[in-house]
């Protein structure tokens, strides 16, 4: 049997895909698979931007509150998490929606997470230093030698092709396609969009409202506990605007706009990752209307695939 068709909802961060998701509870028993990198963290609620608790008492969400500030929460992880989250949900009889903007934490439940198989130390360094020597043009012969699927790149890309080959006796495309096979879902892919000036109005005032709604002292409590800064969890943004304020860096009436300009770069990037990384089917939809409106197209398109 092949890994479980379900949609996931992604888009850039504000586009709205958390009010699409409780719209679309009205038309599935669904619960929520968060493939959030930041929502992993327990009293960060504000500047993580979760779901109020009226939301998360209607629509159950799986993956929030994992660890504490200052601990890690990595793609590796997630994917040993959400698969069993997964499967819970559809022992229920419920159907799971992955909803998120976090393209490595929905790469590694697509395709599976590349784990690097074991090498040797002393033989890595003696290999990395005879490839060193190497100019480029002969580092990618050898990489098209040793792996027929070495799709070409730089120097760092085909100095890795070739260390990967000769001390695993297999090409890097083994390993990568040994990780896709472990992919635990087959996406059908939900990407709300909105013109960039309206999400910029969206990430703006929500910057705003998360100021208004308590996030400086949010995370002072959390700085009050000891953690360091720059701590896991604390270097998000959002968070490390507040922290900044809180270290004396920058004023408070300059926190909205920080955190506004921070995530609208992020933004960007999200958005240029989507357009370029989702692979299989996917419902490109304008997110500027209702989030019911949205549901309604979403849900209608679901039930009428061919899959």
């Amino acid at each position: 049997m092949g890994a479980a068709r379900i949609p996931v909802l992604v888009g850039a961060t504000g586009v709205g895909k958390t009010a699409v998701a409780m719209a679309l509870s009205r038309h599935w028993p669904l619960e929520v698979v968060s493939a959030d990198s930041r929502q992993v963290y327990r009293r960060l609620d504000i500047g993580t931007a979760k779901p109020p608790p009226r939301w998360l008492a209607k629509l159950p969400h799986h993956g929030l509150d994992q660890v504490d500030p200052g601990s890690r929460y990595s793609a590796g992880r997630f994917i040993q998490d959400a698969p069993r989250w997964i499967r819970e949900i559809q022992g229920r009889g419920h159907l799971p929606v992955v909803v998120g903007g976090t393209g490595l934490y929905i790469r590694a439940l697509v395709d599976g997470l590349f784990a690097e198989p074991p090498l040797e130390a002393s033989r890595r360094h003696a290999l990395g230093e005879w490839l060193e020597r190497l100019e480029v043009g002969e580092l990618l012969r050898w990489s098209g030698r040793l792996d027929v699927g070495f799709k070409g790149g730089g120097r760092q890309r085909a100095m890795r092709s070739i260390e990967v080959a000769l001390l695993t006796g297999r090409p890097l495309s083994y390993w990568q396609e040994t990780a896709r096979r472990s992919g635990a879902i087959d996406p059908w892919y939900v990407y709300l969009t909105a013109p960039r000036a309206v999400l910029h109005h969206r990430i703006a005032v929500r910057a705003e409202e998360m100021v208004r709604r308590g996030l400086i002292e949010e995370v002072a409590a959390v700085l009050s506990e000891g953690h360091p800064g720059k701590a896991p969890g604390l270097d998000a943004i959002g968070i490390r605007e507040a922290v900044e304020y809180l270290h004396g860096k920058r004023t408070r009436e300059s926190v909205a706009e920080a955190v506004a300009a921070s995530t609208r770069q992020y933004a960007k990037r999200q958005e240029t990752w989507f357009r370029h990384q989702l692979k299989g089917p996917v419902l490109t939809i304008d997110a500027t209307r209702p989030p019911e409106e949205l549901a309604d197209e979403i849900a209608k398109a679901w039930e009428g695939r061919k899959d």
